[in-house]
């Protein structure tokens, strides 16, 4: 199933045996890399305030209009996965980075992106640019992923292609798309 970030955002999180509501769906980690999702953050309201947990992707059980996790001992902060420290340190997100050509031309803000729930890897990157949304660039046009923006290859918006995909789809054309 193709799922857009933004669809996923506020999504419940349950636990699978017992459908025990645990949180919502409150941000995404992205290894900048390996185009490959790591995990959630889910939010856990509590009476006065808000606890956020990491969720590991491959912790999750099902997706649908619930996301269903084998059961609440796996979020934990992002602090104790040890593994990520180097990641969340580096500022090399994807969300809310600028999207930038090789040439430096600018293409706007990344407010959304696209992943496989089978294998958890980025399939696009949605930039937006005032009130606008830009055309969705391919994940695997991406050159490079660094703290001040993400680079990405030049295209040609009408004919050229990326490694069979074809260059900026209309959002419509897109599965998942509108979000």
């Amino acid at each position: 199933m193709h799922l857009r970030y933004s669809k996923a955002a506020g999504t419940p999180v349950v636990e699978d045996m017992t459908e025990e509501p645990i949180g919502t769906i409150s941000g995404i980690l992205l290894h900048p890399d390996l185009g490959k999702v790591e995990g959630f953050f889910v939010a856990i309201r509590g009476f006065l305030h808000t606890t956020e947990l990491f969720l590991p992707a491959p912790d999750i059980r099902h997706w649908g209009s619930r996301v269903r996790i084998r059961d609440a001992d796996v979020l934990a902060p992002i602090e104790d996965h040890v593994r990520l420290q180097r990641l969340m340190e580096e500022g090399r997100l994807l969300l809310l980075q600028p999207i930038v050509t090789e040439s430096g031309r600018p293409l706007g803000i990344c407010r959304d992106v696209q992943f496989q729930t089978s294998t958890y890897m980025l399939e696009w990157i949605f930039p937006r640019r005032f009130f606008r949304w830009g055309r969705p660039i391919p994940a695997n046009a991406i050159i490079e992923v660094r703290p001040e923006a993400i680079i990405v290859r030049e295209v040609q918006m009408s004919t050229e292609t990326i490694e069979g995909v074809s260059a900026f789809p209309t959002l419509e054309a897109l599965p998942n798309a509108g979000g």
